[in-house]
Formats: C-alpha cells, sequence, structure tokens
C-alpha cells in the first residue's frame, strides 16, 4: 500500500489497521477474487465464470481492488482484453486468505463434509498458522494488547 491510500477515503475506523483493511477487501466477493487471482485466475471472464458473479458486480470489485492498489491491469496484446495480476500488496494478502481457510476448516464444516485443501508443491497441507510475539512464543486475544492511538 502506498502511503496517499488513505486520502479522500472515508475510513469506518480510521486508526485501526483491521477495520481499513476490512473497508478494502471485507467484503465476500473482494476477498473471492483475490483468492482466485491468487489460484491463477486473470481475467474478467475467468472471474465470472470461477465465481459466478454478475457482471456489473465483479466490474466494480475489480475496479475497486485496482484503486486500492490490490490489483495492477495489464492490457493484452490486440488492445481488447484486460489482464488482472497481484500487486505485491494483494500477494501480502496470502497470509490473511490461509487464516480464513484454516478458520473454515475447523469451522465452517462438518466432520464428514468435502472441503478443498491448500498443500504445497510437496503435495503436504500447510503447518497450522499462529501468531507469536518477537521471541517466536505462541500468543492469543488473552496474551496480547492494543494500544490506541490518542
Amino acid at each position: 500500500m502506498t502511503a496517499t491510500l488513505g486520502e479522500g477515503r472515508e475510513w469506518t475506523d480510521p486508526t485501526c489497521p483491521v477495520a481499513r483493511t476490512v473497508d478494502l477487501v471485507g467484503d465476500r466477493w473482494s476477498l473471492l477474487i483475490v483468492r482466485d487471482a491468487m489460484d491463477g485466475a486473470a481475467t474478467f471472464t475467468e472471474f465470472q465464470q470461477r465465481l459466478g458473479i454478475a457482471r456489473n458486480i465483479l466490474t466494480d470489485r475489480l475496479r475497486r481492488l485496482v484503486e486500492s492498489g490490490i490489483l495492477v491491469t495489464t492490457t493484452a496484446p490486440g488492445g481488447k482484453r484486460h489482464s488482472y495480476e497481484l500487486t505485491s500488496a494483494g500477494a501480502d494478502l496470502f497470509t490473511t486468505i490461509v487464516a480464513l481457510r484454516q478458520w473454515g476448516e475447523r469451522h465452517a464444516f462438518a466432520s464428514n463434509e468435502s472441503r478443498s485443501t491448500l498443500l504445497d508443491l510437496d503435495d503436504r497441507p500447510l503447518a497450522e498458522l499462529q501468531p507469536r510475539n518477537r521471541r517466536g512464543k505462541p500468543v492469543t486475544a488473552g496474551t496480547t494488547r492494543v494500544r490506541k492511538v490518542r
């Protein structure tokens, strides 16, 4: 993200990084577009086919993600089609997508329901994400605090 990202925007909670992130990518479609971009989708048609999203909603979300610096567009040879790529800020959402996936695996499925699995390139499941302090010790909501801006 750039230093000017917040200029001219209305934020739900201007001093909270979580609130700003939700303002940028917190709706269902935006995160699914980012997920699919990480999985190789690049064109409007690919996103629409994978998501089954209405054209007007997809157009709006792609525009917002580009404006927010999460995706960048390139024009294909011939100048008719746009391609969408994750920026470094968009790629930084990978950990967020993995955290949501792992939460969903634990809490959004019955034990007998089938679901997709994220594997590394050696076909092994990823280790469970665990926030840690600077010394490498696991932390939780009960062992951390937020310092409010005054």
